[in-house]
């Protein structure tokens, strides 16, 4: 789904935004100005009080509707209320796995990732109702039936151990990146390694798109074992840096007074120079 650049409409508008002008707009009858509000104002984690409760108020608007059934509004409300990182917008974010919405829903449910919102787990447990089975692309659109990646994802973050029966069926995904998802989600619940392996072996044999998608997911599970698969995949130095950068977080102690760090975080950070 390719959306307008905000960066792009901003600049050919001659608009400069600053947090009270953004906020302003939320309200505006210019569904433009509160489309590009609510970008904005994620984008650069404005997180007062006020600018919570009317993003909340925009998953529920009705007047930016596209003539496919689409929420433009509500999808960047959903994505920056993660951004923002309160939890006051769980319930409003739970609510928004049922909209009609695929856009809405995966936004949804990446931004309940973010938050780490274990109240969100059986709503997202329900969008796998089905199986493998329904997870089937709709006629006429470009995607699956449900967010599979954004939900199993969130899962796995979340760590939903009772969603596990659930998640290890979409290993057997006919869509690669829907794999990689459950894989990651499986590592998470279940740090069987097994699983950390999977994505290697993706990471090997998938396309550059491919390629890209399991670099992030193996730094976002931190699997340390893949440091050197990492380092020399088939992708470009910055996919690369950032995953081994997800590697090194999870290998850092987690306060500075903490006793040295580990030869294994030294052996990343040694990676990371080399593709410098």
């Amino acid at each position: 789904m390719i959306e307008p650049s905000a960066e792009e409409y901003l600049v050919e508008n001659g608009i400069q935004l600053t947090p009270e002008i953004a906020i302003s707009n939320l309200q505006s009858p210019d569904l433009s100005l509160r489309y590009y509000a609510a970008w904005w104002l994620g984008k650069f984690r404005i997180s007062q009080p006020e600018v919570v409760d009317a993003l909340i108020a925009a998953l529920e608007d009705e007047a930016d509707k596209t003539e496919l059934g689409g929420y433009p509004l509500r999808r960047n409300a959903a994505r920056s209320l993660g951004k923002l990182g309160n939890a006051k917008a769980i319930p409003a974010l739970i609510q928004c796995l049922e909209c009609s919405d695929f856009y809405v829903r995966e936004a949804a449910a990446q931004s309940l990732e973010m938050l780490r919102a274990s109240t969100a787990i059986p709503a997202l447990m329900k969008l796998l109702d089905g199986g493998v089975s329904q997870a089937v692309q709709v006629p006429g659109r470009p995607h699956l039936a449900q967010p599979y990646e954004a939900v199993l994802e969130a899962l796995g973050a979340i760590g939903a151990t009772e969603a596990i029966s659930l998640i290890q069926p979409f290993l057997n995904h006919p869509v690669p990146r829907v794999q990689c998802s459950a894989a990651r989600a499986m590592y998470q619940l279940t740090q069987d390694t097994k699983y950390g392996d999977l994505l290697v072996k993706m990471l090997a044999t998938g396309d550059l798109k491919l390629r890209r998608v399991v670099l992030g997911d193996l730094g976002a599970i931190g699997y340390l074992a893949a440091a050197d698969a990492i380092a020399q995949s088939q992708a470009e130095n910055s996919f690369k840096l950032i995953a081994l950068k997800g590697l090194l977080e999870h290998q850092l102690p987690n306060k500075f007074d903490d006793i040295g760090i580990s030869d294994e975080a030294v052996r990343v950070m040694n990676l990371m120079d080399s593709l410098l």
